[in-house]
């Protein structure tokens, strides 16, 4: 499926803008337009444009050195044998089960992934799936036996309510198949970027855009991949997507998240094993 690129984005009702000239409302690909009212803002998430587009005039920021510490996490990541390699959610769906099916399985392990650790969901992906895991099997049971399937991923109980919710919108409003689109996908209760992203990657087999967790938020901002401090996932999406080629956009996610998980951790970081050791900001203070 293709989705056009976003045009340029309108003022909101009643915002107060007067004139277009005021100020300038182009959406630019890859970030999140957002509309204020009152004390309150929508973000709505916009897909960058396909793949060979022609991007922003003008050569972009890039942090110094970061094309030598890329190919070292390639090469410290070469063995690929990190929890996400293994149990990643890209491991997780029935590759022979039909494509809508497949792409439900898919959405449905990325829901139960958040703030949990690959194993855990891994383990409950395999619990759901040997009852049959589909749109329908899903909205035939109860909430208490899917709890029961999914314990003990992380904040399962609003999860089996996110998946009860998701699954149900997904049987009326897309025939049972997922959404297309990432700006689709994040109105779905319990979806967020992150999951959009990985959805389209994955599910779709498209580049939708960068899919950060708390791994690639810390690793790049430890390693000054970020113009200056990010504060979330999100934001730190949108500074990468500034300035890093996307044909590296698909490979990132997975690279940095093994790299985190086996390397660079959260804390006490294994900054003595790292190649990057030299030129990593961070490791020079420790």
């Amino acid at each position: 499926p293709v989705t056009a690129a976003p045009g340029p984005e309108r003022p909101c009702r009643g915002a107060g803008v007067r004139s277009a000239s005021r100020r300038s409302l182009a959406a630019r690909p890859g970030l999140r337009g957002r509309c204020r009212r009152g004390t309150k803002s929508l973000a709505v998430a916009y897909e960058p444009p396909e793949e060979g587009a022609a991007g922003p005039k003008g050569a972009p920021w890039e942090p110094r050195g970061w094309r030598q510490q890329l190919e070292r996490i390639r090469e410290m990541r070469s063995r690929r044998d990190a929890p996400v390699d293994r149990m990643g959610v890209q491991t997780c769906y029935d590759s022979g089960a039909p494509p809508q099916v497949m792409r439900y399985q898919v959405l449905l392990s990325l829901m139960l992934s958040s703030q949990t650790k690959d194993e855990v969901t891994s383990a409950a992906m395999l619990r759901l799936r040997q009852r049959g895991l589909t749109v329908d099997s899903i909205l035939q049971m109860d909430d208490v036996t899917l709890g029961q399937i999914i314990y003990p991923v992380g904040f399962w109980r609003n999860k089996v309510k996110y998946i009860k919710q998701t699954t149900a919108i997904l049987k009326q409003q897309y025939g049972g198949d997922i959404p297309s689109t990432v700006e689709e996908l994040v109105k779905l209760p319990g979806v967020g970027p992150k999951m959009a992203h990985l959805a389209m990657h994955i599910a779709w087999n498209r580049v939708s855009g960068i899919s950060v967790d708390t791994h690639v938020h810390r690793i790049t901002n430890r390693l000054k991949w970020v113009k200056k401090e990010t504060r979330s996932p999100e934001e730190t999406r949108r500074a990468l997507e500034d300035w890093l080629p996307r044909d590296l956009w698909r490979e990132i996610n997975w690279l940095l998240v093994g790299f985190g998980q086996q390397t660079c951790l959260p804390v006490n970081p294994r900054c003595g094993e790292c190649l990057n050791r030299d030129t990593c900001p961070a490791a020079k203070r420790r």
